[in-house]
């Protein structure tokens, strides 16, 4: 169902509507009035007859004309009741601004439930409910009262109504860019985030869409909206509680490992989305993306007046990963001639004081380094802005000239630039014009920098071909029928695990490279086994009720010998038995060791809004202390799997170090890819967990596996 009715009603009622000016009854009904609503506004009241200047309404059935859009300012308990005259109504959506929902408990929660089943067999979308509102700046319909001036470009999605205030803030005193829409997501219970952005993909005067973000009801098809988006249209994203993790599961190290910021953040990106790390890049990036062309390729030329700036910006972009345009001879000759002697003409490029007495000068730099083929970007740091405040009153015109030369040089060139200046709070003429022709201006180095780096990240992303997978699962389509009945053998035992020797079993079935091992019921048939394998053994106990084999002590290494390796099954037993007297024993797993080499850790879990995630990390019995891993949503690419192990902090120790081989990242990859089957073909499957799986310097062998299952 489209939002349209929704999102630019053409008649608006306030349920709730008040004569006290503290209520929101009351600012819903002023603001839409101040603010030169285009539409029929009707206030709700059955005590009141007239509300500034409006007739008011017993309840929305008694309204004459039709109402697209209905505001619900009444406290929780009434809300179902209302949507249900709102569907009588055909209203197309309401805002519902209390909270007492799914945010206060387990009452709220079921009334919540009544509200959005009370809808839908209505057919009315709801905003909210819990929210601060939602405003469309095209048909000056805002109940909130973020008033601004111009025609706007930016829509903005965000659960804090603080932060929304912030940004707009922030737009009216800093920059030139406005706002389309803005709605308060609140508790999602209806409409949701990946609906907002079909509705302002598809708006043809947004350009970017900023988010503001704690949890999603539905992350993955978030993603797969988002990864559409944002092949059209830029979007920027502040993910807030990144220090809360995520659901943990006391099933696998992959479930503990898996914080909520760490797979968030892999997600977003590889959907194409922006993501900013600090409240006060959310706004600059997006006024950047919906000023500038991305970069297109080359790197970011450095141009200052000063040294000091030039260094900082250098560092914070090396930092950035931007790369740094090697200048053309050409160039460099041309700005020899043209700057003092003590110039700096590589990159950065330092004018050494040449345009202290004529800021022409910095713009016929700005020309060269605009024109040089290596260069994508340009950014200018330090004074600009400031040489007719710090120098001399008549170098006011001639900077505000230059200013206008530098702005057309970006609309003829198509190439991106962004100017620091320390004197853009004085707010100079000459800064202004930049932003006219929409070159962002910014006092923080570091922010500039930022901005820089958005555009190039934004570039590239455009620049590289959508490859599958996109977040779509194909269920089932690399299930075998070995595989199906290994699981449907433990759902019929109602087991929520698979045994060490099914898990291997599925791995194995898939291509995966596991040890050879058997399971043995008796201490002589262990010795039987170990015989067999002509060498030191590992033993460990398989039981549906003991997952962690070490805690338990159930495990025994380097085991060699008839009568060790019978010793060691009676104390396993012991060990396990005493960990847990219950527990199910099907026997004890024999298999040879394993050659020391390189452990690693590969797991998934079901993660609460993403759905299924895959991770890589360095594994052992280390892996939760040294917690060096990364995620990506599944189902994965061969390119997604090579960034997985090259992001870890550790990547160093598979490149070789210190005299020791380099390991086979290839079969690392091969499988992770391989797991990702595995999970896209049996949707039973809740964890995985291999830990460790040892690399070496070629090939690998999975030591220790686990999966489980979803309950029945």
């Amino acid at each position: 169902m489209s939002l349209n009715r929704v999102m630019n009603p053409d008649s608006v009622a306030v349920v709730g509507a008040s004569r006290n000016e503290t209520k929101r009854g009351y600012k819903a009904i002023k603001t839409l009035l101040d603010e030169g609503f285009e539409g029929s506004i009707y206030p709700v009241n059955p005590k009141e007859e007239f509300l500034l200047g409006l007739r008011c309404y017993k309840s929305v059935l008694d309204i004459e004309g039709p109402v697209d859009l209905v505001v619900i300012t009444t406290p929780a308990n009434t809300v179902p009741a209302i949507i249900e005259e709102c569907a009588a109504k055909n209203v197309a959506g309401a805002v519902v601004v209390a909270g007492g929902f799914r945010e206060a408990g387990e009452s709220g929660t079921s009334l919540e439930q009544e509200l959005v089943e009370t809808a839908r067999a209505g057919g009315v979308r709801i905003i909210g409910p819990n929210t601060s509102g939602m405003v469309s700046f095209k048909k000056h319909m805002d109940i909130i009262g973020f008033h601004q001036q111009g025609k706007g470009e930016l829509a903005l999605l965000s659960q804090s109504g603080n932060m929304a205030l912030a940004l707009f803030t922030e737009a009216s005193v800093k920059s030139r860019k406005a706002f389309t829409y803005y709605i308060g997501i609140g508790n999602e219970a209806d409409i949701r985030f990946h609906e907002y952005l079909d509705f302002l993909a598809n708006d043809p005067d947004t350009r970017v869409i900023i988010i503001y973000v704690e949890g999603m009801r539905d992350g993955r098809e978030f993603l797969q909206r988002a990864n559409k988006t944002t092949r059209i249209k830029p979007i920027v994203l502040l993910k807030g509680g990144r220090s809360v993790a995520g659901t943990r599961s006391a099933g696998s190290h992959t479930g503990a490992l898996a914080g909520m910021s760490e797979v968030a953040r892999s997600a977003f990106k590889r959907a194409g989305i922006i993501v900013v790390e600090n409240s006060d890049e959310l706004f600059p990036a997006a006024e950047t993306l919906a000023s500038l062309p991305p970069m297109k390729g080359g790197g970011v030329a450095i141009l200052a007046d000063g040294g000091g700036h030039a260094t900082i910006a250098a560092d914070v972009l090396t930092d950035l990963r931007v790369p740094i345009a090697t200048l053309s001879e050409k160039t460099r000759r041309a700005l020899q001639e043209m700057l003092p002697g003590g110039a700096a003409v590589a990159n950065p490029v330092d004018v050494a004081g040449g345009a202290d007495g004529d800021p022409e000068v910095l713009a016929d730099c700005v020309q060269l380094l605009l024109e040089d083929e290596g260069v994508g970007c340009l950014l200018v740091v330090g004074l600009f802005g400031g040489y007719g405040i710090r120098f001399a009153e008549e170098l006011r015109f001639p900077e505000e000239d230059a200013a206008h030369r530098m702005g057309k040089l970006v609309r003829r060139l198509g190439k991106p630039l962004i100017v620091h200046s320390l004197y853009s709070p004085a707010k100079p003429h000459a800064l202004e014009l930049l932003r006219y022709y929409n070159v962002p201006v910014y006092d923080s180095v570091e922010i500039a920098c930022r901005c820089v780096s958005v555009l190039a990240e934004y570039g590239l992303h455009l620049q590289t071909k959508p490859t599958r997978p996109e977040f779509t699962f194909h269920w089932e389509e690399a299930a075998l029928p070995e595989g199906k009945k290994i699981l449907a053998q433990a759902a019929s035992e109602g087991r929520e695990l698979l045994l060490e020797p099914e898990a291997k079993e599925l791995l194995r079935l898939h291509g995966a490279p596991v040890t050879a091992e058997r399971v043995a019921t008796s201490p002589e048939e262990a010795a039987e086994i170990a015989a067999g394998f002509n060498g030191p053994v590992a033993m460990k106990i398989v039981s549906q009720d003991i997952l962690h084999k070490s805690e338990s002590r159930a495990i025994k290494l380097n085991v060699e010998g008839e009568q060790a390796v019978k010793q060691a099954y009676r104390r396993i037993l012991k060990s396990a038995l005493a960990y847990r007297a219950d527990a199910r024993i099907s026997g004890v797993l024999v298999s040879p060791m394993a050659s020391p080499g390189l452990e690693v850790i590969i797991g998934t879990k079901i993660d609460d809004q993403f759905g299924p995630v895959l991770m890589f990390g360095i594994g052992g019995i280390m892996v939760e202390i040294l917690n060096d891993v990364s995620f990506r949503v599944l189902p994965v690419s061969k390119k997604a799997t090579r960034e997985m192990i090259d992001e870890i902090k550790s990547t160093t120790l598979l490149n070789g170090f210190r005299g020791q081989p380099a390991r086979d990242k290839k079969a690392i990859g091969r499988l992770l890819l391989t797991v990702s089957e595995i999970v896209e073909a049996y949707p039973q499957i809740k964890e995985i967990d291999l830990n460790p799986v040892i690399v070496y310097h070629r090939g690998l062998g999975i030591v220790d596996a686990r999966i489980l299952l979803h309950p029945a």
